[in-house]
């Protein structure tokens, strides 16, 4: 039944929820930022895919151990290639300095070794290149972030391996990352799920 929910129901609850307008539109401006090799963590089912701007990509790679076919559909529809591997972050398969953009949007609160594979999107930039994020984590209300530590355990089976309460800036610096831009705020819906950090990181 749990390999049922995973593999059958649980995408596209996580396409649905992820594809809300306070959502699709933190994605179109952190996609729109992209442009050379860039390497998307955590491609799931291609919502991220319609932002690019094909003309100015010269590869597209996608990374999540959970592809989905809708990810194949979507880069079709936007005209673009992606080469696509079912492989989780923590090993990335592609030699240092591969990438000048690495982005992740609502993939770093399932990632389970999460400093393992900040550290190899480190490693597979270019120096000076840049890690592009939005994803929700822990909020400031002291109370709301008490419930999120509540929830998490119970939640997390549920939802992918989601932590709901992962401190997002502080992790990407603990990898080796120099955060220039950082936005933090609620965004519509419950508190607990909406609390988002959208921004660019620079690996020197």
């Amino acid at each position: 039944m749990e390999n049922f929910y995973d593999k059958r129901v649980l995408p596209y609850v996580i396409d649905f929820i992820c594809g809300l307008p306070t959502f699709e539109k933190g994605r179109a401006d952190v996609v729109g930022q992209t442009k050379g090799r860039v390497l998307e963590v955590g491609i799931g089912t291609g919502r991220n895919l319609p932002y690019y701007n094909s003309e100015q990509l010269s590869c597209l790679c996608g990374i999540d151990p959970g592809l989905h076919p809708r990810a194949s559909k979507r880069a079709q529809q936007a005209g673009i290639q992606v080469e696509q591997m079912p492989l989780s972050a923590e090993r990335i398969p592609c030699a240092d300095h591969s990438f000048d953009y690495v982005v992740s949007t609502f993939t770093l609160c399932t990632i389970p070794d999460v400093q393992s594979a900040l550290r190899e999107m480190h490693r597979v930039l270019v120096p000076g290149g840049r890690l592009l994020f939005l994803e929700h984590g822990a909020a400031p209300s002291a109370n709301v972030k008490r419930w999120q530590d509540r929830i998490t355990p119970y939640w997390r089976p549920l939802a992918g391996g989601c932590h709901l309460n992962r401190q997002i800036d502080g992790m990407i610096e603990e990898a080796g990352f120099e955060i220039e831009r950082l936005e933090q705020r609620y965004h519509p819906g419950p508190r607990l799920l909406t609390y988002l950090y959208s921004g660019a990181a620079v690996r020197h």
